[in-house]
């Protein structure tokens, strides 16, 4: 059985702990056995105790401890515990259930959980079950989670920094990928530090090799993008809303084309695409869209919001950061469905878990690009009718979906939570990971119905805990203590609230980020001016435009001089903006890519591209 100090004595034939004196609904009260002042048999708070009740063995938790003098009573020990469950009997073998059926009556025998007991509780050898661990009480008896409903009723890990929350995360998914090879994993990567964690289980996903099209943005996407975060212009946004479908059914119309120039204008009213109609369209048409309605209008002023537009659609397209949106976003034309299908592998081969790592994204667009990302994982299941189930796991959640309504993207918190309340419906599933859990939006958090909370130190963190469990909240007080890779888990993904250590990781599998690991692999000192100069200059092309001006397109100088009379008021704001685009980039490789290349070659390489799954194109 187990003895106070958390080791076990191999001996099942436990020795009387104490009797009921008091019950007070789930909570039952007993005085310990003493000799020489002393229990008999050494307990401590923590300890899973049993209770013969009639037929029934009842399973609690030991909450308080005291003397007698302390409570007022005669001299002696006196202990207090929560009713978890109880062990019966079904089908001639023994099985632990919640909740309780019978209650204790006063003078019933009081024991320490035998090791016997203790695996039919943790329900080591039941179906639907993967061990992630170890329990605190006995190390030699794994630690337990019920897959199915860790999965259907969401869960969530939390803890300080440092305190080993992502191999934590490793070791559940690693469980999760074993026990359900039909689930497919999407793991969103802040920090990029999970790449080496799975090996050849997981497609990675860089900002350098992701190809996610802007017209798979909706609007409120899309003008997150364009405005950087910032707030919109409501005049320009009715301009995107009234054009945006124009231009969806004009690439309807010419998709199958040879010559764009045979087209004709007898598209209106949008061919019945909406605003947000995940369908392809040419942004050179949503320009020349925008243009043409601005060459009608003879109010200066309402021009300005067209030119407006343009420009910054232009500028954010000539960005290389945003280049995984706008490089070829419509080679192979329609690619939605292997688009869909490499991000949540459909097709697994192997591998049946996506990581996408974000670090590396511009700031300004990550918000957008994790809400793509929950909008289409979501949509998908309801349209597959949950075909395929898929777990999909934020990191920094915290950082997506604030408790502050005033911070962060609000589509992204939206996309979050109709996951959160709907998901289960539709087979997809969520796992939400977070340092700062009171800072998470409250009624996403409501929704995770299994909590894995490993040391906190904020009294604002542990309070919102403390709001979220509802049963033997006295664990609670060992979360500021607990040890690297402790946790307390609690909720319906586990038999019953248990304080555990996860199962170590082999060196090469601890998850951390590119960079650190080979500053760690690396101690040698870099430095010189050679490097700082490559870094000052790689920094500089980040940002570079990709195009060397508008020499090439006469309709875009056109429709940029139209605008910078010096008549007009707005005249000096114009030129400056028109400077600032029409800068020509300094990066060697742009410039010799662009002259090598003539009509015919550029015909080829386009040619080699579409024959290409789109996520293959382009990245390094």
């Amino acid at each position: 059985m187990l003895s106070g100090d958390g080791t076990v004595r191999h001996d099942d034939a436990a020795s009387p702990l104490g009797a009921v004196t008091s019950i007070e609904g789930s909570k039952v009260h007993l005085e310990l056995i003493v000799q020489g002042g002393r229990p008999r048999v050494r307990v401590t708070v923590g300890n899973l105790v049993r209770i013969r009740a009639g037929e029934a063995i009842l399973v609690g938790i030991v909450t308080t401890l005291s003397s007698g003098s302390e409570r007022g009573h005669r001299p002696g020990a006196y202990a207090s515990l929560d009713l978890l469950g109880e062990i019966h009997a079904a089908h001639g073998a023994h099985r632990f259930s919640r909740g309780v059926s019978c209650y204790p009556a006063i003078g019933d025998d009081v024991e320490l959980l035998s090791a016997t007991d203790l695996r039919i509780v943790h329900q080591v050898s039941a179906t639907g079950t993967a061990a992630v661990g170890a329990l605190y009480q006995d190390p030699e008896t794994p630690a337990c989670i019920k897959i199915d409903d860790l999965l259907s009723k969401h869960f969530a890990v939390l803890g300080a920094t440092g305190v080993g929350k992502s191999s934590g995360v490793t070791v559940i998914l690693d469980e999760v990928m074993r026990a359900r090879p039909s689930v497919r994993v999407f793991l969103l990567d802040v920090h990029n530090e999970y790449a080496a964690s799975f090996g050849d289980r997981a497609s990675v996903i860089s900002p350098r090799t992701l190809k996610l099209p802007f017209w798979l943005f909706n609007l409120e996407e899309i003008a997150d993008v364009i405005y950087g975060g910032r707030p919109a212009v409501d005049e320009e946004i009715e301009i995107l809303a009234e054009v945006i479908p124009l231009a969806k059914s004009k690439y309807g119309q010419y998709k199958e084309a040879s010559d764009r120039q045979i087209v004709k204008r007898p598209f209106g009213k949008g061919a019945g695409y909406t605003v947000d109609t995940p369908v392809p369209y040419m942004l050179q048409d949503l320009l020349a869209l925008i243009d043409e309605r601005m060459g009608r209008l003879e109010n200066r002023v309402s021009r300005m919001h067209y030119h407006r537009l343009i420009s910054r659609i232009e500028a954010i397209r000539n960005d290389p950061r945003h280049g995984f949106m706008f490089d070829n976003a419509n080679v192979g034309g329609d690619m939605m469905g292997e688009i869909l299908a490499h991000l949540f592998r459909l097709d697994p081969d192997g591998r049946p878990m996506t990581i996408m790592q974000l670090a590396g994204l511009p700031m300004e667009v990550v918000d957008a690009v994790v809400c793509v990302l929950c909008r289409l994982a979501f949509e998908f299941g309801i349209w597959s009718e949950g075909a395929v189930p898929l777990l999909f796991v934020c990191e920094e959640a915290h950082r997506f979906a604030s408790a502050d309504r005033s911070v962060g993207f609000t589509p992204t918190r939206r996309a979050l939570a109709r996951i959160a309340r709907e998901g289960r419906k539709h087979g997809v599933h969520l796992g939400l990971v977070t340092q700062r859990p009171a800072e998470l939006d409250a009624t996403i958090m409501s929704q995770c119905s299994t909590l894995f909370a490993m040391r906190m130190t904020n009294a604002r963190d542990q309070a919102f805990l403390a709001a979220a469990v509802s049963d033997a909240a006295n664990l609670l007080t060992f979360v500021p203590s607990l040890g690297t890779g402790e946790v307390i888990a609690f909720g319906e993904g586990v038999p019953i609230p248990a304080r555990m250590t996860f199962r170590p990781l082999p060196s090469a599998r601890h998850p951390r980020n590119d960079a650190s690991g080979r500053a760690a692999e690396d101690d040698a000192t870099v430095a010189g001016a050679a490097f700082v100069g490559a870094v000052v200059e790689r920094w500089r092309g980040a940002t570079m435009n990709k195009v060397a001006g508008y020499d090439g397109d006469p309709a875009a100088a056109a429709r940029l001089g139209r605008e910078a009379g010096s008549d007009s008021p707005h005249g000096a704001a114009l030129e400056q903006v028109h400077r600032r685009l029409l800068r020509r980039p300094l990066e060697g490789g742009d410039q010799a890519q662009t002259g090598a290349q003539t009509g015919a070659q550029t015909g080829t390489q386009a040619g080699a591209q579409a024959a290409k799954p789109l996520w293959q194109q382009g990245g390094a």
